[in-house]
């Protein structure tokens, strides 16, 4: 990918909280960096573990993290099935 090159989840990141600050209308705002990795990582979660086929150890590898993390992810998204 070439610097000039926006990544499709980077654009649509952007647009989201671009809409998000437009719809909250100048209020007070706290907290984005969490609700946006909160938001962001159940739904990378879920496609990961089923391009794994449920596979943790797979999916632990594809994603660059430890095993015993993601095992905290998927229950803290509730995803531990």
């Amino acid at each position: 990918m070439t610097k000039e090159r926006k990544s499709p989840i980077a654009a649509c990141v952007k647009s989201a909280l671009e809409r998000y600050f437009s719809d909250v209308n100048g209020e007070k705002v706290t907290g984005i960096y969490e609700m946006v990795i909160h938001e962001v990582e159940k739904p990378m979660l879920e496609i990961v573990m089923r391009h794994a086929k449920s596979n943790q150890c797979k999916a632990s590898e594809i994603l660059g993290i430890n095993r015993n993390t993601l095992r905290k992810k998927l229950k803290l998204h509730k995803l531990d099935k």
